[in-house]
Parts: C-alpha cells; structure tokens; sequence
C-alpha cells in the first residue's frame, strides 16, 4: 500500500545520542541533526562518499525510534529485524567539516514485508543527498516475514 511523498518540516525537537538533535512532526516526516566531524572527511576534505550512508543510517533509526518501534525489543523477542536491500543514492554537493547537515526521512510505501523510504541530507536549504532506501523485514531464519501489525500501525500513524 502507498502511502504517498513525504516531504514536511521540522516540528517536535528533542536530543539524541551524541547531542544530536532528532526532530519530528506529528504527520511522520522526521528530522535528524548532525554536525560534521573531522573524521567524517576525506583527504579533500569533504564528507567521505560512504559516511552518508552512515548519517541516514542514524536518520532511519531515529525514525523508527521517534515512532514508539523497539528495535532491540523487536529482535529479542520475535527475532525480527530490519534490513537495507536497495539504496539509489544521489551526490549532489559536497558538505564539509564542522557543517550542521539534517536528514529528512519520509515513507514512501509499506509493503507485506518491506519498506521504501526517501531520505535526502540538507545544509539549510541545499539538498546535499537523495537516497531511495528499500528495506526488507526478516525473521529468526533471515528470510523474509511480513512486517508485524503493531509496528506497521506505528508505521502508518506517523504518515
């Protein structure tokens, strides 16, 4: 079932792991806040290609966390978790060291068993990055189960 483009601005604000702050808005857009660290850059010294694959790695777990989903509960005690199947990602501007970047992660479609997400990284009002994030829910066996009723109603109540 589609659930249509995501694409809201920020509202609740609260704080993180790290000080990161994580924001979200009762329609389910949510918002995630990040400062580049040196660490984070590479000879040139822009972000290294891979680490946004890292920043909205953190954006999809604040997420589903902002949403009432217990991850760690859900693999204890169902032995059910999440995993990325397909990522189109899109480069479009470099960021750099000590920029205050926010990813924006919004559901796209809830199916059976997965999950598309659009997660785009921002500095201000420029789009820095674009990934179309396909997720898959698996069971005990790491096959395939479909995603359970109580965490797709968190899912679909935060749309």
């Amino acid at each position: 079932m589609g659930v249509g483009n995501v694409r809201r601005g920020p509202g609740f604000r609260g704080v993180g792991k790290r000080g990161m702050d994580v924001k979200s808005d009762v329609t389910g857009a949510h918002r995630f806040e990040l400062r580049v660290y040196y660490e984070d850059t590479d000879l040139a010294g822009i972000v290294y290609y891979a680490n946004y694959l890292r920043f909205i790695e953190r954006g999809r777990t604040e997420w589903v966390r902002a949403l009432g989903v217990d991850q760690g509960k859900l693999r204890a005690e169902a032995g059910i978790v999440f995993a990325v199947r397909r990522v189109e990602a899109d480069y479009l501007r470099p960021a750099v060291f000590d920029d205050q970047l926010a990813v924006v992660t919004g559901l796209v479609e809830l199916g059976g068993a997965r999950i598309v997400l659009d997660q785009t990284v921002w500095r201000g009002d420029e789009r820095l990055f674009a990934a179309r994030v396909v997720l898959v829910c698996l069971g005990p066996d790491m096959g395939p189960v479909r995603i359970p009723e109580a965490v797709r109603g968190l899912l679909i109540g935060g749309v």
